[in-house]
């Protein structure tokens, strides 16, 4: 794709099949577990077309050559794959809990050491960084919406001798290309924003770097955690419309976190486009966008703010994020969620209804759950 191109259009038109007369205009999945003999496919665990054109597509935005996983998961467990036995971590005190448990697992076999530090104390990474193998980044934080300096922590891993990793599942490419501020690799959990309708379970990563996309490749084909071609072509055509969702969803969250800003229930609300969020700052300067997600707090109140979870009706109470319906939680319901997180945080998934009928009935759930 022409470089000049905006990323809205980039979405659209990348991984496309050749334009010639009588091509389809989409590529369709194909269900093959073997393949013929002679090419470079060989077997149905190291490639399929369905794969191939999700990674061009969400490596043209990102600026690097991607790679399909079967989750998110499965992603991050082949990138922690790449850290030596014994070898050093560095992570965020908060970040998907997925990603924490799956670290506090390793380190308690001895796997891994891990470090937790505050991503947006830039110091304090730099500090923490030294001697380490792997700066494992999230930005925007899950759920404490945190926003660290990329650019800044991502020289500092480099120098220190780490692979930067960034989870861009929060922002996605077109809010965010962490690979062009100095990242090693981009993780997506592709369930969520990518694919964008709940239909879907599915992981990427991406790099710049071949010696490190022949390592993760490696790792995808020996430890088999490789999608279906169904899923990953599912992907794709979430990913279309990724620009147009993001677009109503983002506008949504703004207009939602004002408004929950001056209830008098709320007695915090987490969203960096806030000009007077910690993070907004920053976000500006290294975003294009501020997001669909954020977190608010009632006053300390954890029965509370679980029947506003349970009282909303056009809302759903479920975990997940990124589809086109909204979704709320508390997230400290999970017992693997880090303790730091207040107990009375709700995190929203905003989603592209219309955003007087997401609040008309937030604010009653808010309301009727006293």
């Amino acid at each position: 794709m022409a470089p000049e191109l905006d990323p809205s259009t980039v979405v659209v038109h990348a991984g496309r099949p050749e334009r010639v007369p009588n091509a389809p205009v989409s590529d369709s999945p194909v269900f093959s577990a073997t393949y013929v003999a002679g090419g470079d496919r060989g077997y149905g665990r190291f490639g399929n077309d369905a794969w191939t054109a999700f990674e061009e597509t969400l490596g043209a935005l990102e600026g690097g050559r991607g790679l399909t996983f079967a989750s998110g998961m499965a992603a991050v467990a082949a990138v922690c794959d790449l850290v030596p036995v014994g070898g050093r971590v560095v992570a965020p005190i908060h970040a998907y809990s997925g990603v924490l448990a799956l670290l506090d697992q390793q380190a308690a076999t001895g796997r891994v050491v891990v470090e937790r530090v505050d991503i947006a104390d830039t110091a304090a990474v730099a500090q923490a960084v030294a001697g380490a193998n792997l700066l494992w980044v999230e930005s925007p934080t899950n759920p404490a919406m945190e926003v660290a300096d990329l650019p800044a922590i991502a020289a500092a891993g480099r120098a220190a001798g780490a692979t930067v990793v960034v989870d861009n599942t929060f922002a996605t490419p077109l809010l965010q290309q962490p690979l062009r501020m100095g990242a090693d690799i981009v993780m997506h959990s592709a369930t969520k924003f990518i694919s964008g309708h709940s239909d879907v379970v599915l992981g990427a990563v991406l790099t710049a770097d071949d010696e490190l996309w022949s390592a993760l490749e490696l790792r995808r084909r020996s430890l088999g955690a490789i999608p279906g071609p169904m899923e990953a072509w599912l992907g794709l055509r979430g990913l279309r419309t990724l620009a147009l969702r993001l677009e109503r969803a983002q506008a949504n969250a703004a207009f939602l976190a004002e408004r929950l800003l001056a209830h008098p229930r709320v007695s915090r609300v987490r969203y960096p486009g806030l000009p007077d969020d910690p993070g907004h700052a920053r976000a500006k300067a290294q975003m294009s966008g501020f997001g669909a997600i954020l977190s608010f707090e009632l006053g300390g109140d954890a029965e509370y703010a679980q029947r506003v979870c349970e009282s909303t009706e056009l809302w759903v109470h479920a975990t997940s994020l990124g589809g086109v319906e909204s979704l709320l939680e508390r997230r400290r319901r999970w017992p693997i969620e880090v303790p730091t997180i207040p107990d009375d945080l709700i995190r929203l998934s905003v989603g592209i209804e219309h955003p007087v009928d997401l609040w008309a009935d937030l604010e009653q759930a808010l309301r009727t759950a006293v």
